[in-house]
């Protein structure tokens, strides 16, 4: 699994620097190195871009959504909103489209 990948995978509890470090078989130092050459930014500055966690949390929310097992309010927590006012308005502005458009089967107007 790549670096990026595992960061993605555990967004709500990131690995410190130094688990990945061995998830992906290097030290630490060489891991900051080196994600700062590919990506930019820090491991830290990665994990906490809200832009990236937003769009995660988005994407999941979605999937859990269309898998209609789950309420509109079941995802807000999952996804971490404690209020699902605020997930519905959110979910909306990424996609075009409601929570409760979702589980019904409406496609997304925007990705």
């Amino acid at each position: 699994m790549r670096r990026r990948d595992i960061l993605l995978a555990s967004l709500e509890n990131p690995p410190s620097v130094m688990e990945l470090g061995q998830r992906v078989g290097v030290s630490s130092h060489t891991l900051q190195r080196r994600f700062r050459d590919l990506f930019g930014k820090t491991v830290f500055d990665y994990v906490t871009d809200q832009r990236i966690v937003t769009d995660r949390r988005m994407e999941l929310a979605e999937q859990l959504l269309r898998q209609k097992t789950s309420t509109v309010a079941e995802v807000a927590a999952i996804v971490g909103y404690s209020n699902s006012a605020h997930f519905a308005a959110a979910f909306k502005r990424r996609y075009g489209i409601t929570p409760s458009e979702c589980i019904l089967g409406r496609k997304p107007l925007s990705r």
